[in-house]
Parts: structure tokens; sequence; C-alpha cells
């Protein structure tokens, strides 16, 4: 059987004239977790919004399993598969951190029972059972993130596009999220891209690194090969990759 893809080819996304995502094709495997980085400003999160059907698309296209989803809007986007998290955190603030969760199952259209089981399974994953009835609201920034992978794994996705998931998080969180994430492709059978700039996360997590800059594809391969790429050195990576040579 061929493999599951997630796929965009020559992508584009044009603002009120201005081209934000100039011709970037990348595929994701499931199986595989894929970094997607470059600075501030770049592109990324327009590359996943056009994925999503967030944005609209300019031209190429996006395929799911060999299905063309371009200009779906999200929520059928979703129906093929494709969950994702957001660079601010969007919760139910007034719902409590297991009925967030139940509902990345509910929107498949699974019963209430099905989904409960879920979150509960989730919760234990992510270590979020103490606060299962606590409103969404009253958890930190970190917390908020777990819940909010949690939901999207809730509805069983062959893909997860995660958008800075440790983003607020300190150390120690973040490397309790690095092993978690690093077992989903074979606990859930998904693949995932990953957007951070948490360049030890990125490089311990991922299999591959594309780097985008300006909207343009700038680098893309395994991670030795991409961290030494002097346009990407340049571009994002900067002194530290320098002196990380240096050190080696």
């Amino acid at each position: 059987m061929k493999n599951k893809m997630l796929s965009a080819t020559g992508l584009c996304v044009d603002f009120f004239g201005l081209r934000a995502l100039d011709n970037v094709s990348l595929t994701i495997s499931k199986g595989e977790i894929v970094g997607l980085i470059g600075p501030n400003g770049s592109g990324k999160t327009t590359f996943v919004n056009a994925l999503t059907g967030q944005v609209a698309v300019s031209a190429g296209q996006v395929t799911c399993n060999g299905q063309n989803i371009t200009g779906l809007p999200p929520h059928k986007v979703a129906y093929h598969g494709i969950a994702r998290s957001f660079q601010i955190v969007r919760l139910f603030d007034e719902l409590t951190i297991s009925e967030n969760i139940e509902l990345g199952a509910i929107a498949q259209g699974v019963s209430r029972k099905t989904a409960k089981d879920r979150a509960n399974e989730l919760m234990i994953k992510f270590d979020l059972q103490s606060y299962s009835d606590q409103l969404a609201h009253t958890l930190n920034y970190g917390d908020k993130r777990r819940v909010e992978i949690s939901r999207a794994l809730a509805s069983q996705p062959n893909f997860l596009l995660l958008d800075e998931p440790a983003a607020g998080m300190n150390e120690a969180e973040s490397d309790t999220l690095l092993e978690i994430l690093n077992q989903l492709p074979q606990d859930y059978d998904l693949g995932i891209l990953i957007i951070d700039h948490d360049m030890s996360l990125i490089m311990r997590l991922c299999t591959r690194l594309h780097v985008i800059d300006s909207g343009k594809t700038i680098g893309e391969g395994d991670v030795e090969t991409v961290r030494r790429l002097p346009k990407v050195i340049e571009a994002y990576l900067g002194s530290s990759a320098d002196s990380e040579e240096k050190d080696a």
C-alpha cells in the first residue's frame, strides 16, 4: 500500500499584493517528524494556515493521501485527517480540560462516551489527569499547550501540525514535551510537522528540516545537512550554529 502523505506543491499565498509564500513544496509522510523553521515573519505559520484552509492559496496544490484538498474550508480539511495547534493557544476557557479535549473527538462525529475515553487516555499521556475538572483559563500557558495538543490528537489525525508547541514552557517542560512528541508517530500512526524556535527541541526531535526565509525555501534535508547550509546559518541559525561547530 502506498505510503500516506500530506503534500504541498508550489504553494503561493498573497496578501494584498504582497507574496507571503512563494513556491514552497513540502511533503510529510506518516511516521516521520518534519521541522519547519525560519526567522520571524518568514511565512511558517502562513504555510500551515494554507495547508489547513485558514488562508487562501494563490497558486499551487495541497494533497492528502492523493486527494486534492486545496482551498477546502478548515472543517473539511479536518475530515481528511489533518489536525493542528495554533501559535496562540485557542481553548474554550469556560470548559474543563476534559471537555476541551473531548471536543476534538466529538467534532469527528464520535459518541460522547468514545470522546471521554479518548480524553482520559490523552490526559494520562500528557500528565493532565489532575487538571481534568479545572476550567481551561485557570491553567498556566505551558499546560494549556499540552491541552491543545491533546485536543488535536483526540480527532485521531493522520497528520498533526504543531505551531510552536513549546512556547511558554521552561526547559524541563520542553524536554518532557519532546519525549512525548517523539513517541506520537509510533503510538498514533501519524506524521508531524512542527514549527518551533526552540532549536534544541527541533534538532533532537525531527528527522528532516525545511527552512524558509521571506516566504521562500532556502534549505531542506536531514538535520545535519541543513544546519550546515550557509544560507540557513546566515538567515536563521547565525553565530550559534558556528559556535556549535567550533565546539564540536
